[in-house]
């Protein structure tokens, strides 16, 4: 779990929600871009990381940017998060490597 002040969010900070119906209807707020998307996979970027939605037949029904809403439609199959801040940063055991 990110914690929106230590991502420089402040007190102010837009919060993150995902709200999944029936594996078919996915409801996302604090969404700040959306990086691609096709049939088979969406991928965005959200107040608490990159999130990858995957699946067939995906649609994005409704997209606002000025509130950071989100809605996919479409058989979805798996969603993962992963932290951008990491980008760039060493492992643990880098530094054991000769």
């Amino acid at each position: 779990m990110v914690d929106l002040k230590d991502a420089g969010a402040g007190q102010n900070a837009q919060q993150h929600s995902l709200s999944l119906l029936s594996r078919e209807h996915a409801e996302i707020s604090g969404v700040t871009e959306v990086n691609s998307f096709d049939e088979e996979c969406v991928v965005l970027s959200t107040v608490c990381g990159e999130l990858t939605v995957e699946g067939a037949g995906l649609r994005v029904g409704t997209l606002d940017m000025t509130r950071g809403i989100l809605v996919i439609d479409g058989k979805i199959g798996g969603l993962y998060y992963t932290e951008t801040n990491q980008i760039g940063k060493k492992g643990f055991f880098s530094g054991f490597r000769r």
